[in-house]
């Protein structure tokens, strides 16, 4: 991908088939979509591809344990036959993962025994593997830190893991690949309208200042959690909100927490979700919460009661209870929930709805990583049907995404799929870049460099955060090779001293965020 070359292609076409707000999960999922029917797709992002949400969720690939308990048999269906597809067709970067279910209760075996035979009924000939039933000690064997006492035996079942920032990433390179355009860092600030009809978007080139109108046929608004900002512009500030953001935090600690291969699922905390710990990049992921939120902002920032929620509720299943001392890293993201009678989040829908405003406007909002292909799919549908454009067929249900290949997941640089050896060969060609951006990372300098060059990696923050996972791994590590990184940047895209300086400054700022608050 190059964002030089996007943007003579956007200054070189007078109207678009498909335009699209939003590059998280759903709105390249749409590019795709759109682009392989044949569409003139073009997309715009205000910040990075999967700044938001799409790069903060718990790396889960799931129909929904907690959907199947609360009843939602569609919603599950559809995301287990949706997590077969996407081990399929990215296997380079999902995987299957086993989860066992700690029983402390005498019921608890038989309840979620049947509850995930169920859930792999439900999978059919998408399943991962059957769940099983397993003692004490077979329990003890597979999660050896796990609060042996009281511990009467457990439940593995079979779920889908995979790296979000990753796949998001290889969406818009499916895309561009299919000949849409993606724009990163170009905010939409306006609607353009004919008789009170949609027509096409204002935009804005955040890193040059210049400005441009888009003509386009249809006008997707996949923003997520900033879906009201854009239905604001069609309707005024008059329109019934359709989003209630919801706060989820994750915490990240070292492997020796849970060693070995296999996650846990705790089926229900205080507030009613439930709660994963899950191996991920030789780190476990703890999460989640359920925070109601009012505004929805670029950078979330973890409240200290979620904090101190996750550490008290996995001390309670684990032989070695983890300190504020041992997170490694925090991060926070926001749920776009559609808006329903109840007043608790974790009650509020997310099942994906598609509205189309009296302007024309399609909106998309709601579901989950998991479904997104399933959501571009419905959400192009209802584009074809409502602008008049060519009725031709979905593409996407075995198309395979870059970078798609078998590969070894205990190879640090697994999600690179079939782009491996390109960075090897970048390695190769200079011995400076087969160096690690830090002892505590496993990251290597060639991969910076890949980045800039192929992946449209314009910030420090970019790099750390999302082509690497830097940031969510080990946030102070990360804070530690920022200026080394600027300086990769700096290099390749012919920047100055001051640009790196500023670079490192605004990554530290949003980083800071990410660090432990130890003496609180």
């Amino acid at each position: 991908m190059n964002r030089e070359q996007f943007i003579q292609q956007l200054e070189s076409t007078t109207e678009w088939d498909i335009c699209i707000i939003g590059g998280g999960a759903t709105g390249l999922g749409t590019a795709v979509d759109a682009a392989t029917r044949g569409f003139k797709t073009i997309l715009f992002e205000q910040y990075d591809f999967a700044k938001g949400t799409s790069s903060r969720s718990t790396k889960l690939v799931h129909g929904g344990v907690r959907y199947l308990q609360q009843g939602n048999v569609k919603l599950v269906m559809e995301a287990l036959k949706e997590r077969g597809m996407l081990l399929k067709n990215a296997p380079h970067l999902v995987k299957n993962q086993k989860f066992i279910v700690p029983n402390y209760q005498w019921w608890e075996g038989p309840f979620y025994g049947i509850g995930l035979k169920i859930y792999d009924w439900m999978a059919g000939s998408l399943g991962l593997g059957p769940s099983q039933f397993l003692s004490k000690e077979e329990t003890l064997e597979l999660a050896p830190t796990l609060e042996p006492e009281g511990l009467r035996g457990g439940v593995i079942y079979h779920d889908g893991q995979f790296d979000d920032a990753r796949l998001a990433i290889n969406i818009a390179e499916t895309a561009a690949e299919n000949n849409a355009v993606v724009l990163n860092y170009f905010p939409v600030t306006g609607l353009l309208k004919v008789n009170d009809k949609i027509c096409g978007v204002k935009v804005k080139d955040s890193l040059s200042g210049k400005e441009y109108e888009v003509k386009s046929k249809a006008v997707i608004n996949a923003t997520g959690v900033f879906t009201d900002g854009i239905l604001n512009m069609d309707n005024g500030k008059d329109h019934e909100e359709i989003i209630a953001p919801s706060q989820g935090i994750h915490l990240v600690l070292d492997k020796e927490f849970l060693p070995g291969e296999c996650a846990i699922m705790i089926p229900h905390t205080d507030d009613g979700r439930v709660l994963f710990a899950v191996p991920w990049h030789q780190k476990v992921i703890l999460g989640t919460t359920d925070t109601p939120v009012s505004n929805a902002d670029a950078e979330p920032v973890a409240q200290k009661d979620e904090i101190n929620f996750l550490v008290n509720h996995i001390g309670r299943y684990l032989t070695k209870d983890p300190k504020l001392s041992d997170v490694k890293s925090i991060f926070a993201g926001l749920r776009p929930l559609v808006k329903g009678n109840s007043k608790t989040t974790a009650a509020l829908s997310r099942d994906h709805l598609i509205t189309v405003s009296n302007s024309g406007l399609i909106t998309i909002t709601g579901g989950k990583w998991t479904t997104y292909r399933h959501m571009a799919e419905d959400v192009i549908d209802i584009a074809i049907a409502s602008s008049g454009l060519a009725d031709i067929e979905c593409k996407t249900k075995n198309l395979a995404i870059h970078g798609s290949a078998t590969v070894d997941f205990e190879d640090t640089m697994y999600y690179f799929g079939s782009d491996k050896p390109f960075i090897y060969s970048l390695a190769d060609s200079n011995p400076d870049l087969k160096e690690k951006l830090h002892p505590a990372l496993p990251y290597i300098k060639a991969e910076i460099v890949w980045a800039v060059r192929n992946e449209m990696c314009m910030t420090v923050e970019d790099a750390l955060s999302r082509r690497t996972r830097a940031l969510l791994l080990d946030a102070k590590a990360a804070i530690e090779s920022a200026p080394v990184v600027a300086s990769i940047m700096a290099r390749e895209m012919k920047k100055d001293a001051q640009w790196e300086k500023d670079q490192v400054a605004q990554f530290n700022a949003v980083a800071k965020n990410y660090l432990p608050d130890i003496n609180s």
